[in-house]
């Protein structure tokens, strides 16, 4: 062989050595691409992103069946994809797995932007094309990539006072001007606040976003935000400038602790990072050099308690370079503490997410207007009302109305919940508050111009709530259960605004992990919330950390700071990851979270005197007819002691179940024999050989929590399911159940195969039950079974929020048992479509879900003695469909009859119903009764 054909033959071996390993797909590639590629949580394409560690996902095409394997690569420019990837790339790797795949590449480092694209091998090990390139940019992930420092005006000198004597501060304007040498090729706008701000360049928004950067545990971790502002910049001069106010972290919250009373002035922490087109960098941060003022027209601005704004102090053109600010305070400033630290947002910000227009008035008088938004909702108004100058609009908000068209405000407590709004000049004012929301059906306005008729374009309703995506939706022919529906995802809107909030109208707002471990699966279904709750619980492992016995606050953030814990409250810490993981197939939520749940189980046991915790408990809250009154009666008549040992053992479950997912085979038997021994316990604590409570106060929750976490040994669960419904009996088929009974009771009945009685039970129309608040006109859940009545008027307690999610729990019962749309392994790898109609109540259901895999539904009618069932299946997943009559022979799909072929096959023909195996596809099943 002569030299050139030696080189060749050397040079072809070494190129296709080199192009097998990086590429490795060298198979013509026929099926069509994957799509709907995402980072960790569900995130596309993020800026300013939280993860260096991240997972990918992706989604198949419809026309595939399943995956056999993937290949990822990644790069740090699009251009050397997908043959020269320099980050990483995967290999083929032999896997069904489409979610949340480990990236393995070299190590990640803040502002670094990474293209990836994906590659999957179907059912015939047949290769696709690669996918549209996706991209992740991250944020700044350490405190030291930060040049900036905490930049303010003092505004505690003010001493302004509010209620309570809560310390307030005016509202800050601070700017920055600086210059630019050459057009911008591109800019990042790093920034946060302990306080909530709006920022502008040049005379312009920023963002959309509302009340940033959020709330966290501020003694722990504050959130920051990235923003690409390469399109607001200019050569020549430019100026930022920020609006900032109080928020969560230096305003009023809840009930006045010492440690929260009296935070110092709000402060902006704002890094702008400039790339020129030639070549030359410039970094603009908060410092000395900053101006500020607060005599704007904000004066004042609290979550609470509503804003004040005077247009008379409007500073013109402030935010824009042409404005001379020579005459502002020089800002204070403050070195960053290592103790707090600084990282990304790890899900969405709060935004306006809807407009209500289709508004009426009520009821005028001389002087005031009060109109109906028709919708209970969180967020705030935009007036456009005609004034005289001078003159003060109030505006003020009610969930409901009293009896005489006058607001009931009780339930707001000591929340002010007003805005006001002094005219510069005269004619028509617009206007929205921006530093506060307000929980409110109901608005009235005053101090308009009174020789103008109202009009119902005078007001308009922003939704404001952490920008979720809808995830699924489920309808009947049922319009109040339809009804119900929507006062459940109207609920959850209203309160998952940062946090998971208890009521978005008082005094209060607070993450309380009760109520967000009894909704968290149901809000799932109807939001994409994947992301919001792994957030959560980051603020609640830094939370955790500051008590060394493994203490879980009831809230989270904990302001109230008193050093308690609640059974069934702190066990969302434990149920909540093992709920996501479960949804989403996301393992690494068990990760994150699996030393925090153990932490919990080991506060009980430190707590525990045979197997018998004695902590405090909220036990099963708000149960309805309860034997005592006042504040005693809203924990119900379920023993402290016994709620106690129940979520000691369930929760002690759960941790073996986690660990035996991670692997983690010493501590599965661990805990599961902890559980057993709890168990033991448990039962001969509180139940007689007969499977009976031991209590005089016989009630459901005692019988649901024994049932549903397994804590009876077979013979006596038996029994005691008969005692469970001779307790449903005696209350004529109502509830009886409060905060932690009612999310299990339908759980419990569909394990027993109660499905008829439960469906009894969701259609009682009288109290207490779901159908109840529908007919006294509710649009959201309530927090008590009967916060208000057509003939009795409100609950007397101030306790009383019309707009609290809790009880909307049995919206997963919906989708899961009306519809018959659920999940058999994580994530819906394995679906069960499982409809049981009853047609006493309803002749049709409908669901669809945005799985991890991608959209499932069940949808169900009976027409004319016919039962018809459509279903989608998910490419990458399968399907257990439970035909809920056995006359196979009658049996048509997609219009023929039935046979088993390679896409669907008879697994269990039983006397109640048929159940078939089938992989993906579009599939419509008819069944002649």
């Amino acid at each position: 062989m002569n030299t050139t054909s030696h080189r060749l033959t050397l040079l072809i071996i070494i190129l296709f050595l080199v192009y097998i390993p990086v590429t490795g797909y060298s198979q013509k590639k026929t099926n069509l691409a994957a799509k709907n590629l995402t980072v960790s949580e569900g995130f596309e394409n993020p800026l300013g992103f939280y993860d260096a560690s991240p997972t990918f996902s992706w989604k198949l095409p419809n026309n595939v069946k399943y995956q056999t394997a993937y290949a990822i690569v990644a790069a740090s420019s699009p251009e050397l994809l997908p043959d020269n990837p320099d980050i990483w790339q995967s290999k083929k790797t032999s896997s069904e797995n489409s979610i949340f795949n480990p990236y393995e590449g070299q190590n990640l480092g803040s502002r670094q932007k990474i293209y990836w694209q994906i590659m999957y091998w179907d059912e015939h090990d047949q290769p696709s094309i690669w996918s549209e390139t996706a991209d992740f940019e991250l944020g700044l992930l350490k405190n030291s990539d930060w040049k900036a420092k905490w930049t303010s005006l003092d505004t505690a000198k003010d001493s302004i006072k509010g209620v309570r004597n809560f310390l307030m501060h005016r509202p800050q304007y601070l700017r920055k001007d600086f210059e630019l040498s050459s057009i911008v090729k591109s800019a990042r706008l790093y920034i946060t606040a302990k306080g909530v701000f709006d920022v502008h360049l040049n005379g312009k928004d920023v963002s959309d976003d509302v009340l940033t950067p959020g709330w966290t545990p501020y003694n722990k971790r504050i959130e920051t935000l990235t923003y690409d502002v390469t399109e607001l910049l200019t050569s020549g001069k430019n100026a930022i400038a920020v609006e900032l106010a109080s928020g969560w972290h230096s305003g009023r919250i809840s009930r006045g602790k010492a440690v929260y009373k009296n935070f110092t002035s709000p402060k902006i922490l704002c890094q702008l990072e400039i790339t020129l087109k030639d070549g030359s960098k410039k970094i603009i941060v908060s410092d000395e050099s900053w101006k500020g003022t607060t005599n704007g027209p904000r004066r004042l601005a609290s979550l609470y308690d509503g804003e004040i704004y005077d247009a008379n102090l409007e500073i013109k053109g402030w935010t824009k370079a042409t404005f001379d600010a020579s005459t502002w305070e020089t800002a204070q400033n403050e070195a960053i503490s290592d103790s707090v630290s600084l990282r990304p947002k790890r899900h969405e910000t709060v935004r306006t997410t809807e407009v209500l227009e289709d508004v009426e008035i009520v009821s005028t008088t001389k002087s005031s207007v009060v109109f109906n938004m028709k919708q209970n909702m969180l967020g705030v108004p935009k007036v456009m009302v005609p004034m005289k100058k001078g003159d003060t609009l109030t505006i003020r908000f009610s969930e409901m109305l009293l009896s005489d068209g006058t607001f009931y405000t009780d339930n707001y407590r000591s929340a002010k919940s007003t805005d006001y709004y002094i005219a510069a000049k005269n004619g028509v004012i617009e206007w929205s508050p921006k530093f506060t929301f307000h929980g409110f059906q109901f608005v009235e306005l005053s101090g308009y111009d009174d020789s103008v008729k109202p009009e119902t374009n005078w007001i308009k309703g922003l939704v404001q709530h952490s920008d979720i995506t809808e995830n699924g939706s489920f309808t009947s022919s049922n319009e109040k259960l339809n009804q119900l529906q929507s006062n459940i995802t109207w609920g959850l809107r209203d309160n998952l605004l940062d946090v998971p909030t208890d009521c978005p109208q008082r005094d209060e707002r607070l993450g309380w992990t009760g109520d967000a471990q009894v909704i968290s699966p149901t809000a799932m279904f109807n939001f994409d919330t994947h992301a919001f709750w792994t957030a959560w619980l980051q603020s609640m492992r830094e939370t955790q950390s500051e008590h060394s016995d493994g203490l879980v606050p009831f809230i989270i953030p904990d302001v109230l700071q008193n050093n308690k814990a609640s059974s069934g409250w702190g066990d969302a810490a434990v149920i909540i990851p093992w709920d996501i993981y479960n949804i989403t197939g996301d393992k690494k939520v068990l990760e994150e979270n699996y030393e925090m749940a153990k932490k919990w189980v080991g506060y009980y046991e430190s707590k525990s005197q045979d197997f018998i915790p004695t902590i405090h408990s909220f036990a099963d809250w708000l149960q309805p007819y309860p034997e005592k009154t006042g504040k005693i009666g809203n924990r119900g008549d379920t023993p402290r002691l016994f709620v106690n040992t129940a979520y000691f053992a369930h929760s002690s479950h759960l941790v073996s179940k986690i660990a035996g997912v991670l692997g983690k085979t010493d501590d599965e038997k661990k805990y599961k024999d902890l559980y057993k021994n709890i168990a033991s316990a448990f039962e001969n604590n509180f139940f007689d050989i007969n499977g009976k409570f031991k209590n005089k106060k016989q009630t459901q929750t005692s019988y649901l929590l024994a049932i549903y976490f397994d804590l009876l040994k077979p013979e006596t669960k038996i029994k005691a399911q008969q005692h469970l419904l001779q307790e449903i009996k005696k209350a004529d088929y109502h509830l009886g159940t409060g905060f932690l009974g009612t999310p299990i009771l339908p759980k419990v009945l569909d394990d027993m195969g109660e499905i008829d009685l439960m469906y009894k039970i969701l259609f009682k129309e009288t109290y207490p039950s779901w159908f109840y608040s529908i007919n006294q006109g509710a649009t959201t859940m309530w927090e008590r079974w009967n916060s208000f009545s057509k003939k009795d008027g409100y609950n007397p307690q101030s306790m009383n929020s019309l707009n609290h999610y809790a009880y909307g729990a049995i919206g997963q019962w919906m989708y899961e048992r009306i519809a018959g749309l659920s999940s058999l392994e994580p994530g819906y790898k394995k679906i069960k479509i499982a409809p049981i109609p009853n047609t006493e109540f309803l002749n049709a259901a409908s669901a669809k879900l945005n799985t991890p895999y991608g959209k499932a539904s069940s949808s169900w009618k009976i027409e004319n003695n016919t039962f018809y069932l459509d279903v989608v299946i998910p490419a990458n997943t399968s399907a257990e469909i439970h035909i809920p009559y056995n006359t196979i022979n009658k049996l048509m799909v997609n219009n023929i009859t039935f046979k088993e072929n390679l896409n669907m096959k008879v697994i269990d023909s039983a006397q109640e119903s048929i159940k078939i195996l089938a992989q993906p596809g579009t599939y419509t099943f008819q069944l002649t009764l």
